[in-house]
């Protein structure tokens, strides 16, 4: 019984949250590798991206709820998701042609393309305070378990509760749609074949007669979703506020260079590596060790091995790490 608690009590604090938390990293990890992989650059603003896509879902959210059109027992922020995807497409597309596209044609460094891109970020990041504010907002609407804590005790008659809460099943669920749609996008349709042809070698795919500005604003497009589905998700299951999704930044670009950046499935693993590592770190392991370990043997502390304010230092760890011994990654992606 002891050890069942024990597993429940695992599954409830590290195993449940840390997917969860994995599939949102993961997703903001394939947007970033995109843009490396077949723009050449790496997007600092994409956290801030992720702010602007899941702001304007908030705001379409609200204005179906004003309008009596709610999402029942799931969250209205999903009927709302494609107003979302298509104004944060329409800004990245706009951002190209106003920003990205002349240093494109000059054929500035990738150096030179990541210090613009921090003046997007702070553009981004003051269009979206200005228009939200900096407080938290909360729109998680609809049934909040998927599993209670009281019901799983009642069911199971063990001491431990298992709960599950809905944003957490629905964003496992709407990432593992999300990646197998776009894996099955990169790989069986003609425009995604274009686009793994441009980001190999772009100079061939030029003679092949495959339009640049077509893959990149296709590019765009497909980072906007990414961005706007994975923060939404995150607001979700935590709330909103501007200022946590460039705080993101850091464990999605260390995800997504500890799987390979320009590599999609090393996008992924990383998501779920610096996820796993994050929360694993951090959580008070005393309640599982007092029921695995003799009375006499238990802690009694906490067992933490650090607080859950170092979680973004456990993140830094692994990304320096990653670059000191495996610059390319777990899957060979590009060096950084």
């Amino acid at each position: 019984m002891d050890l069942l608690n024990a597993l429940v009590a695992l599954t409830n604090f590290v195993i449940v949250p840390a997917t969860a938390y994995g599939a949102q990293l993961a997703l903001g990890a394939l947007g970033v590798t995109l843009t490396v992989a077949v723009l050449r650059f790496t997007n600092v603003a994409h956290g801030d991206t992720m702010a602007f896509g899941t702001m304007v879902t908030i705001l379409a959210t609200w204005g179906l709820q004003s309008i009596g059109i709610t999402g029942g027992p799931v969250p209205t922020a999903l009927i709302a998701l494609p107003a979302g995807i298509a104004a944060t497409a329409a800004l990245l597309l706009a951002t190209d042609r106003l920003v990205y596209r002349f240093y494109r044609q000059q054929r500035a460094s990738s150096a030179i393309l990541l210090i613009v891109s921090i003046g997007v970020m702070f553009v981004m990041n003051g269009l979206v305070r200005f228009i939200i504010g900096v407080d938290d907002q909360r729109f998680d609407d609809g049934a909040r378990f998927l599993v209670s804590a009281r019901d799983f005790k009642a069911w199971s008659g063990l001491d431990e509760g298992l709960a599950i809460k809905t944003s957490q099943g629905i964003t496992v669920l709407t990432a593992a749609v999300v990646m197998a749609a776009l894996f099955w996008f990169l790989n069986r349709t003609r425009t995604g074949k274009s686009m793994r042809a441009f980001a190999d070698n772009r100079d061939l795919a030029l003679l092949s007669g495959i339009d640049p500005e077509r893959v990149v604003a296709i590019t765009w497009i497909l980072v906007a979703a990414l961005a706007t589905i994975a923060g939404t998700l995150y607001g979700l299951d935590k709330s909103f506020k501007p200022f946590t999704y460039f705080q993101l930044l850091l464990p999605i670009f260390a995800a997504a260079i500890v799987g390979g950046l320009g590599s999609p499935v090393g996008a992924i693993v990383g998501g779920f590596i610096v996820a796993f590592s994050e929360v694993g770190l951090t959580y008070a392991w005393k309640k599982v060790f007092s029921y695995l370990l003799p009375m006499g043997l238990a802690p009694d502390g906490l067992a933490q091995l650090l607080g859950t304010e170092y979680k973004n230092a456990v993140s830094f760890l692994i990304l320096v790490l990653v670059l000191l011994i495996k610059p390319t990654g777990l899957f060979k992606g590009t060096s950084t």
